[in-house]
């Protein structure tokens, strides 16, 4: 066999293994010591597993008399775990306008404090049109505002800033003690 990559770990196994001399372990997990590579190969074709190098750091290496396949589907299954544990983040849009109805803000605003329950990112964009950018002061009073509707659940990532027509902000989950 060849060698065979899982997991940012690199696992030789047989006829692989380079090393004259390896400090083994049986398939029991029983130390036996450090042993020629021939013999070592040899006790696993005779227990019909694969004799696979763990740690090819240590000097002599150590190796293991493990089926290899089950390795490989065991560090599969701990990959996978590992994955579905993961909490993947989003980031979610919200756009308003500085002349928003006190209803349509009230909506924005449930919905924002929805997103940051559920534990996404909230990218807040407020558009100016027309005359409006003359009047930044409204955006930013507006923007000000949601931030002091907002502080007990979500705190200001980055604080409203004009990048062209837009005015944006960022806001996440407060982190709770």
């Amino acid at each position: 066999m060849e060698d065979v990559k899982i997991d940012q770990e690199k696992y030789r196994v047989n006829k692989a293994i380079t090393a004259p001399q390896v400090r083994l372990t049986d398939q029991n997990g029983n130390p036996m010591g450090i042993v020629d590579v021939r013999d070592a190969m040899a006790m696993a074709r005779e227990a019909g597993l694969d004799l696979v190098e763990v740690a090819a750091q240590a000097v002599p290496p150590v190796c293991r008399i493990i089926d290899y396949g089950k390795l490989k589907y065991e560090l599969q299954k701990k990959k996978a775990e590992a994955k579905k544990k993961q909490k993947v983040i989003e980031v979610k849009e919200v756009k308003l306008t500085p002349v928003i109805g006190e209803h349509d803000y009230q909506i924005k605003l449930s919905n924002i404090c929805r997103f940051v329950k559920e534990g996404n990112k909230v990218k807040v964009t407020l558009r100016f049109r027309g005359r409006e950018l003359s009047h930044k002061e409204i955006g930013e009073k507006l923007l000000g505002r949601l931030i002091e509707d907002l502080k007990e659940i979500a705190k200001c990532d980055s604080f409203p800033k004009l990048e062209g027509k837009q005015m944006i902000m960022m806001m996440s989950p407060q982190i709770s003690k």
